[in-house]
């Protein structure tokens, strides 16, 4: 019986390829309107967003703005070498992993990361595919490439029925291509 409920509650999103969009983002400005956007976005409270890029272009920047427009005050790090950073809100717990530097599978029992992926709230991931044999499908990956010093080429894929929500409203921010 349980088989036959786990195919019957799967949507045909569930099953088909990504849904991809891309954006220019001419400037920071961009980038803090997208976090704008998406902070607006309900289902974002229970979403893992997967952050793509190489160094210095702008998944820190990203997170940041993101934040900020969900109301956390204050110092806003990279968790480059805690491997997370926590953020509690009145409404939303927050996580902010950088997997840069993970290097040992067991770090991510004895850190409790499952637990953390498993609970409520918004998981943001830089470098993920550091830990890609730990983590759940991403909702949404966002693969930002630097194209000059200011502008960022951004491709966002949905995974997930939570992924095309998040795409759908967001993706409303910066010239599409």
């Amino acid at each position: 019986m349980r088989n036959q409920l786990d195919t019957i509650e799967l949507s045909s999103i569930d099953r088909h390829a990504p849904i991809v969009k891309t954006l220019c983002w001419p400037n920071e400005a961009a980038t803090q309107a997208f976090a704008l956007s998406l902070a607006t976005v309900p289902a974002l409270g229970h979403a893992f967003i997967a952050l793509h890029g190489d160094l210095g272009a702008g998944k820190t920047t990203l997170v940041r703005h993101l934040l900020q427009a969900l109301g956390v005050t204050g110092r806003i790090k990279s968790p480059t070498y805690a491997v997370v950073e926590p953020y509690e809100l009145p409404d939303l717990n927050v996580w902010h992993f950088d997997f840069y530097r993970f290097a040992d599978p067991r770090e991510w029992e004895d850190a409790g990361f499952r637990d953390i992926f498993a609970s409520t709230g918004l998981k943001l991931a830089e470098w993920p595919e550091k830990a890609a044999a730990m983590l759940p499908t991403a909702d949404l990956d966002i693969a930002i490439t630097t194209t000059s010093e200011s502008e960022r080429l951004v491709t966002l894929s949905a995974h997930t029925p939570t992924g095309v929500a998040l795409l759908q409203a967001a993706a409303a921010e910066g010239p599409a291509l």
